[in-house]
C-alpha cells in the first residue's frame, strides 16, 4: 500500500489507492487547532492586504521581536523559518556527513531531510511506545560519537511528553560529549511552556529547540516556525537561508498570535476532553492507545484485527486517519486521530462503533 508520507491533502491518499472519494468527508490526518484561526486573522483581513505589495521585514520583524519577548529570549537567539520543516532542511544541511541520533517512532521529515544532505542517521527505538520511555542508557553509548540527537517532545506521532528531567539529563551529557541536542518542540502548546526547554538554551550552547506556530494557531497555509538556540548556531544557519524566505502575512498574523493566550486555553481544554474520551472509547473496544497530552490520539486495533483493511473501511466511509506506514517502530498496525469539531468526533465515533461491532459480531 504505497500512501502520502505526511497528512493532510486527503485526495491524495484516495488518488494513490485507486478508491473514490465520497462526497462527506473528514480529514483526521492533520492535527492542526480544530477551532480554526484566531479571529482576529479574518476580523482583520482587508487590512493585511496592503503588505502585498512591498517587500517584507529583511529580519522578520514584528514577528522576530514578539517571539523574543514572548520567550523573554535575545533576538539574535532566534531564527525564524517557512515553517518548521525549513528549519530542519537546513539544520540537515548542518549536519551534512556528520553522525545524528534519532529516537523512534517520529516525524519522519527529521531521517528524509538528514539522509538528502549526507548525514548518517543512527536509529534508536524507545523502550515502550504507548509511555515513550527513552532508552537512556542507549543513547549515551550512541552519544559518545555522535554529532547530534534529535528528540521530538511530545512526540509525533504518538502525543507522549517524555520526561522533562531525562531530557535534561541528556542536555548535560552531551555537553560532556559534544553532542548536539535538537528537541522539536511542535506540540508543546498543547501541554504548558512549563514542559519546554528553551529556558536552558542561554546556559546551553549545543541546544536547539525548534517550535512550529501552524499546529496551536491553526495557520498551515502560511508556513511559519522558529528555532532558538546560540547567537553562533543561529548566524551560521541564517546563513544558508534565502533573504525574505518568509512572507509579510505570516509575520504579522504569527506577531498576532501570540497575543491569543485565551484561544490557547479553550483550545488545549478542548482537546483534553476529547482526548479523554477518545482514550476511553478505544480501550473499550480493546485497542492500545498511547499516553497522549496533544491533540491528536495514536491507537493500535485489537489483535486480529487487520490495520490495512480497516484504513480503506475508514476512507469508504469519508473518515481519513493518519496511517503510520512511514513512522519506524509503528510500521502501518497503528494509527492517529487528529482531534477535530464535534460534528467530526461524532461521525468518527459512529464509523468506529461500526467497525467494532462487525468484529464483536
Amino acid at each position: 500500500m504505497q500512501l502520502p508520507s505526511h497528512g493532510a491533502n486527503p485526495h491524495t491518499v484516495y488518488q494513490q489507492l485507486g478508491l473514490t472519494m465520497p462526497t462527506e468527508v473528514y480529514d483526521f490526518s492533520e492535527n492542526v487547532n480544530a477551532a480554526g484561526p484566531p479571529m482576529f486573522v479574518e476580523a482583520r483581513w482587508r487590512t493585511f492586504y496592503p503588505l502585498i505589495q512591498r517587500y517584507p521585514d529583511p529580519d522578520g520583524e514584528p514577528f522576530l521581536s514578539k517571539v523574543a519577548k514572548f520567550h523573554h529570549v535575545d533576538k539574535h537567539s532566534l531564527l525564524l523559518g517557512n515553517g518548521a520543516s525549513e528549519l530542519f532542511s537546513v539544520l540537515a544541511r548542518r549536519y551534512a556527513n556528520k553522525r545524528v541520533i534519532i529516537v523512534h517512532p517520529t516525524f519522519s521529515e527529521y531521517e528524509r531531510t538528514l539522509q538528502a544532505a549526507g548525514a548518517i542517521t543512527v536509529p534508536v527505538m524507545v523502550e515502550d511506545i504507548i509511555q515513550y520511555i527513552l532508552p537512556m542508557e542507549r543513547l549515551q553509548r550512541e552519544m559518545i560519537d555522535a554529532d547530534a540527537l534529535y528528540i521530538c517532545t511530545p512526540n509525533n506521532p504518538t502525543g507522549v511528553l517524555p520526561k522533562k528531567e531525562e531530557l535534561v539529563q541528556l542536555m548535560t551529557y552531551g555537553a560532556q560529549v559534544n553532542c548536539e541536542l535538537v528537541l522539536d518542540e511542535a506540540f508543546i502548546d498543547w501541554v504548558s511552556e512549563d514542559y519546554s526547554l528553551i529556558d536552558y538554551v542561554s546556559s546551553h550552547s549545543h541546544v536547539i529547540v525548534v517550535r512550529s506556530m501552524t499546529k496551536m494557531y491553526a495557520i498551515p497555509g502560511l508556513r511559519l516556525g522558529y528555532l532558538v538556540a546560540s547567537n553562533t548556531i543561529v548566524t551560521e544557519l541564517k546563513a544558508m537561508l534565502a533573504h525574505w524566505n518568509l512572507n509579510a502575512f505570516a509575520l504579522v498574523i504569527g506577531a498576532g498570535c501570540l497575543d491569543e493566550q485565551q484561544y490557547c486555553q479553550q483550545a488545549i481544554a478542548y482537546a483534553q476532553t476529547q482526548r479523554e474520551w477518545l482514550h476511553r472509547f478505544l480501550r473499550k473496544n480493546g485497542c492500545q492507545v498511547t499516553n497522549s497530552v496533544t491533540n491528536y490520539v495514536c491507537f493500535a486495533l485489537p489483535h486480529g484485527q487487520q490495520a490495512d483493511t480497516f484504513f480503506t473501511y475508514c476512507l469508504a466511509h469519508g473518515v481519513v486517519l493518519r496511517h503510520t506506514k512511514n513512522f519506524m517502530g509503528l510500521n502501518g498496525e497503528w494509527f492517529r486521530i487528529g482531534i477535530k469539531d464535534i460534528t467530526a468526533m461524532s461521525y468518527l465515533q459512529n464509523c468506529l462503533q461500526a467497525w467494532f461491532k462487525m468484529y464483536k459480531g
